[in-house]
């Protein structure tokens, strides 16, 4: 079995990492620097840079700021948060990324995948998906979950695949920020429904939330905040414990 990732996430707001619940209600949460030098320190496996209202005031993502971040860790960095060109990719490697995440611009021209791809490989593009249930069925959201579509989860997922994406960072509005664990169901049929890596985000509350998300929905990496930017849970104690269920992590 490959080894299981935690990554720290830090959603950035006017320059300051924050956390909500459900989406809403933003709390300030540190310095994306500071938090970013002690998460590659304590042991993440990465670290996911999301500036989280750069699409809905339609305008690009940091690159001073991922420069910065970039410059004190020494782990995979990911950044996402308004890119909707090849140009804007090339800007954020550039300042230091490794991968990037792209979200409402993927969904509203696909194609854009196939070309970030083309330029610079698979593994170096994640497609973020926000959905919550709508009636039943999983519903992409766009523009920081503030847009519903039509669109299902599931086939958006195999698509985005199909156009050559290295991975999918899967977030469950219904528990983002709730504590209550993980979208497991979904994440289990999500890593059926695809080959690509899948990283769950969303519910992260207590240990066992993330030995559940591992064994239960089956996926590749396991992504939080507000546990690790309010010291609920200490990164090698997670590690240690997760180790000690028999999932394999890098300690």
């Amino acid at each position: 079995m490959l080894t299981k990732r935690i990554i720290p996430c830090l959603d950035i707001k006017n320059g300051r990492t924050v956390k909500g619940v459900n989406f809403v209600d933003l709390r300030d949460a540190g310095d994306p620097v500071e938090l970013a030098a002690i998460y590659a320190q304590e042991g993440a496996d990465e670290l996911v840079f999301l500036d989280i209202s750069a699409t809905e005031e339609k305008r690009k993502t940091l690159a001073e700021l991922v420069y910065h971040v970039a410059e004190t860790i020494n782990i995979p960095f990911t950044v996402g948060g308004g890119i909707s060109s090849v140009e804007d990719v090339d800007i954020l490697l550039k300042n230091g990324a490794d991968k990037v995440s792209i979200n409402s611009s993927a969904v509203k021209r696909p194609e854009l995948i196939n070309e970030l791809v083309a330029k610079f490989g698979s593994q170096c593009i994640v497609v973020a998906i926000d959905a919550k249930q709508i009636d039943g069925t999983w519903k992409v959201h766009l523009v920081g979950g503030k847009v519903p579509t039509e669109i299902n989860l599931f086939d958006w997922a195999k698509e985005v695949e199909e156009r050559g994406a290295g991975e999918i960072l899967f977030t469950s509005m219904d528990h983002d920020g709730t504590k209550n664990g993980f979208a497991n169901e979904a994440l289990a049929q999500l890593s059926e429904s695809v080959n690509i890596p899948i990283i769950a985000s969303g519910g992260a509350g207590t240990i066992s939330h993330f030995t559940d998300t591992f064994v239960e929905g089956k996926a590749d990496a396991a992504l939080a905040a507000s546990v690790f930017h309010f010291k609920e849970i200490e990164i090698q104690n997670l590690k240690n414990e997760l180790k000690r269920e028999g999932i394999p992590v890098r300690i």
